[in-house]
C-alpha cells in the first residue's frame, strides 16, 4: 500500500475498545461516555479486518485502547493474530497497555506470539501516578511489568512529558529503565479531544526536554527505529535507549507509514486529521474480503501529507474533537 506522497503503509494501530480503567488526566474526563458495545467490532471482525491488512502488505499490526486488555476474550484474539506472525505472514505483533491487567495477562501474550509491550507509565512517585490516572494503583502496575519481565516480553516505557508534572522525574526515569533494561519514550502531549484541563498548561516541548538531559547525560543519535514515529537516542551512561516522540516541535509526517483503526472499524488515515474511511460497513456487507480491500485501499490513497497539530494560546482547544483512547494510542 503506497500513500499519494509515495510513503508505503505497513504499520496497523487496531484498537480494539476506547474503555479503559484509568482516566489519565492529558487523555481523558473524569466522566466519559464510551462508545455503546454494540458499535464494536466482534473480536471476530477484528480478526478478519486484520486479516486483509496482512494480505495487503502489514507487516506490524499493535493492539491498542483505550486499555486493550479489559477486553473480554481479547486473549483469542492475539491467539489468531499470533498465527500471522508464527507463519511469517506479520513481522510483529505487539499491545499498548497500561499495565494494570499484565499480571493476569503477560504469560499468555508471550505464549500466543507477542514479543514486546509498551507500557504507559509517566511517574515512578506512587502519589502522583494516582493523582495522574485518577483510578490507577501504582502497585498493581508494577506488579505488572514484572510479569511481563517474567514472561519474556520486551519491555518499553511511554512517559507523556507533562510540564510541571513530571518534568522533574526524567533523570530518574532514565536511571531506572537502564537498571531494567527496559526503552523509554517520551511523549509530547498531544491536543486531541475535551479534556478537564487546559493543555497550554501540560504541553512541554521535548527539544527544551532534551536540552534538559544532555547537561546530566550523554545522548548519542542511533539509526535504531521499531515502526513507529519515535526517534531514538542512546544513553552512553546506561546503554539503554530514550525514544522522543515530538508532534508538535519535530513532526514525524514525512516518514509515516502507518494508519489507526478504531474499535468501531473506522480507519483515520492521520491522527491529527479528520477523514476517516468506514470499514465495519464494507465487513458487514458481503462474506468476502473484497469490498474491506478496496476501502482500505481508498482510504490510503486520501492519506494526507501531515497533520494539524498545535498547541498554544491561540489555539486551546483540541486539534480533533475524538479523544485519543476513541482512535487508538
Amino acid at each position: 500500500m503506497i500513500d499519494p506522497f509515495g510513503r508505503a503503509i505497513t504499520y496497523v494501530r487496531i484498537s480494539v475498545t476506547d474503555r479503559c480503567d484509568f482516566r489519565c488526566v492529558y487523555c481523558m474526563a473524569e466522566n466519559m461516555t464510551f462508545v455503546p458495545k454494540a458499535e464494536l467490532l466482534s473480536l471476530e471482525e477484528l480478526d478478519r479486518l486484520a486479516g486483509v491488512f496482512v494480505e495487503l502488505g502489514v507487516e506490524r499490526i499493535r493492539l491498542t485502547g483505550g486499555e486493550p486488555l479489559v477486553r473480554r476474550n481479547l486473549m483469542w484474539l492475539v491467539e489468531q493474530l499470533g498465527r500471522h506472525v508464527i507463519e511469517g505472514r506479520l513481522h510483529e505483533l505487539t499491545l499498548t497497555t497500561n499495565g494494570s491487567q499484565l499480571d493476569r495477562f503477560a504469560a499468555d501474550l508471550f505464549r500466543f506470539g507477542v514479543r514486546r509491550v509498551n507500557v504507559s507509565l509517566d511517574t515512578l512517585d506512587a502519589a502522583k501516578f494516582e493523582a495522574i490516572t485518577r483510578w490507577g494503583k501504582f502497585g498493581k502496575v508494577m506488579a505488572g511489568i514484572e510479569a511481563a519481565r517474567a514472561a519474556g516480553l520486551a519491555i518499553k516505557i511511554n512517559c507523556v512529558a507533562l510540564k510541571g508534572v513530571n518534568e522533574d522525574e526524567f533523570d530518574r526515569m532514565i536511571a531506572w529503565c537502564g537498571e531494567q533494561g527496559f526503552d523509554l519514550t517520551l511523549i509530547e502531549t498531544m491536543p486531541m479531544g475535551a479534556i478537564d484541563g487546559d493543555r497550554t498548561e501540560q504541553y512541554l516541548p521535548l527539544s527544551l526536554v532534551r536540552a534538559r538531559l544532555e547537561r546530566s547525560w550523554t545522548l548519542e543519535d542511533i539509526d535504531y527505529r521499531t515502526g513507529g514515529p519515535a526517534r531514538y537516542v542512546r544513553v552512553k551512561e546506561t546503554g539503554g535507549r530514550l525514544g522522543f516522540i515530538t508532534p508538535l516541535t519535530h513532526n514525524f509526517c514525512e516518514s509515516c507509514n502507518r494508519v489507526r483503526v478504531t474499535c468501531t472499524g473506522t480507519m483515520y488515515m492521520c491522527l491529527g486529521q479528520e477523514d476517516k474511511a468506514d470499514l465495519r460497513a464494507a465487513l458487514r456487507a458481503s462474506e468476502g474480503n473484497e469490498l474491506v480491500r478496496q476501502a482500505i485501499l481508498d482510504g490510503i490513497a486520501r492519506k494526507p501529507k501531515g497533520h494539524d497539530f498545535v498547541i498554544d494560546r491561540r489555539h486551546n482547544r483540541p486539534a480533533v474533537r475524538r479523544h485519543m483512547s476513541v482512535t487508538g494510542g
